[in-house]
């Protein structure tokens, strides 16, 4: 078992009190890390060390700050394997996708280096005679960063390179089910040198998170999570009216015409379901089938999901690992048993396995209503719809009628379908013939309960700056 302690100011700092936070590998329910729970003292602390640090980084050429990334990325990379160990622990992924993920942790650090070059502002024209207005493009400060559980090591990097790269310096809470990843990154921040107090990791408690948040140096929140999470950090970024950007809850639906090549289809849709037992926001969590073809998509589906075997991937790594946490797996199997008892048809699935670990079977339900429970809320686990159509519009009107606004996906040859979905569906990504892996040279953002701003590309890193207008005559 492996213990940490909270990195602040690059140097290892215990809890004030000596609290701390047991990790748990959700396949088997062993103890695999104990990591110090930091103070809300400390957390101010934090924030306190970062805006100092910020004076100077801001200060840096953009090349420089990128040179410092570069530096990142590669300390990233030669620490993989120890990343990934961790990593596959306390999350239930085998050994070879976990240090995958801090290979593309590096990737993406690696991209936002390269906008060192292309922070750009622009050159407005004046109504006034002989005078030039220059928009300038400036860092927030300090940034608040929350990570979530699901991809702890990615997300971790997706958000503190774009902040840095700008100017930025941040304070980061991992989640508490998977921090340990976050500080073997730390050791990566040692290792590339990176100024002390540009990046601060440190687990805590809501309470303390709450000081976190609320730190009046904190100028923006951004944070990967639900919808209940977003509205707290809401209600945390009106202490000092701090930049909120969230990534929040999806319910992704996947539209299959009666001319899509349904084998793929399948398969990709399968995929999609049973990666990291389905904990990803843009997962697809119902399906709308053209009528004509929806007995022959669900047969597919069917024989898939119940081939599909679940287990603890560090015994055999091509199986479907466990859920986060019991309460997890709890509320995921309750709410299957509601649907079934509002009408829904159970296919397969749908039971709670004995033994350790929080394992769920691949689960598929027909019969749902669209108004249902299991239609219209975020499951995040391994269960998916099934609902039939007859025309195009109405595959449009159920995909787009929910709360969630964050991926989309639609199996068709027709292109005018895919002209008209791009047109109006109601998210904010749109996968053709594919099913979500978000691109980090794109824009992840969604709409309605989905989020404010976004991640990856530009307009992801832009949010991490904010505008100074300066008003010149000559």
């Amino acid at each position: 078992m492996e213990k940490y302690l909270n990195f602040i100011n690059n140097q290892w700092v215990a809890a004030d009190d000596g609290a701390s936070i047991s990790v748990s590998n959700p396949a088997t329910e062993e103890m695999v890390g104990l990591v110090s729970a930091a103070s809300a003292g400390q957390a101010v602390h934090a924030c306190d060390v970062a805006a100092a640090a910020q004076r100077a980084w801001r200060k840096l050429t953009s090349i420089e700050r990128g040179n410092h990334l570069h530096n990142l990325a590669h300390a990233l990379e030669a620490r993989k394997a120890a990343i990934g160990q961790a990593l596959a622990l306390e999350s239930g992924k085998s050994l070879e996708d976990a240090t995958n993920e801090a290979v593309y942790a590096a990737e993406v650090t690696r991209y936002h280096a390269e906008w060192a070059r292309r922070i750009e502002g622009e050159i407005i024209p004046s109504d006034s005679p002989s005078e030039n207005l220059m928009l300038h493009r400036e860092p927030m400060g300090v940034v608040a960063c929350l990570i979530p559980f699901n991809y702890p090591v990615y997300t971790l990097l997706r958000k503190i390179a774009p902040a840095l790269i700008t100017g930025n310096t941040v304070v980061v809470r991992p989640s508490n089910n998977t921090p340990c990843s976050a500080f073997e990154i730390a050791h990566a921040v040692l290792d590339a040198k990176l100024p002390p107090g540009v990046v601060n990791i440190l687990t805590m408690g809501h309470d303390e998170a709450q000081a976190l948040c609320t730190h009046p140096k904190v100028a923006m929140i951004t944070l990967t999570g639900g919808v209940a999470a977003g509205r707290r950090v809401l209600e945390y970024s009106k202490t000092n009216i701090a930049k909120s950007s969230l990534e929040l809850g999806g319910k992704t639906p996947a539209i299959v015409a009666e001319d899509a090549d349904l084998e793929k289809a399948a398969t990709d849709i399968v995929r999609s379901k049973t990666t990291n037992c389905g904990q990803l926001c843009t997962a697809v969590e119902r399906v709308y089938v053209q009528r004509t073809v929806h007995d022959a998509l669900v047969a597919k589906l069917k024989a898939k999901l119940s081939a599909r075997q679940f287990g603890n991937r560090a015994v055999d790594a091509s199986h479907m690992g466990p859920l986060i946490s019991a309460s997890s797996r709890h509320a995921i199997h309750d709410m299957v048993q509601r649907a079934v008892q509002d009408g829904a048809k159970l296919e397969c699935g749908g039971v709670m396995p004995q033994g350790p670990g929080f394992f769920y079977p691949p689960t598929l339900l027909t019969q749902v209503r669209q108004q249902s429970e299991i239609v219209q809320e975020e499951v995040f686990g391994p269960v998916l719809c099934v609902l039939p159509y007859d025309t195009f519009d109405e595959a449009l009107a159920m995909a787009s009628d929910h709360q969630f606004g964050l991926a989309s996906v639609l199996y068709t040859e027709n292109y005018r379908h895919v002209m008209q979905a791009g047109n109006e569906i109601e998210a904010g990504e749109l996968y053709i013939n594919r099913t979500p892996a978000d691109p980090y040279q794109g824009y992840h953002a969604g709409w309605k309960r989905s989020g404010l701003g976004g991640d990856d590309g530009k307009h992801g890193m832009l949010e991490f700056t904010q505008t100074r207008l300066v008003i010149m005559s000559y």
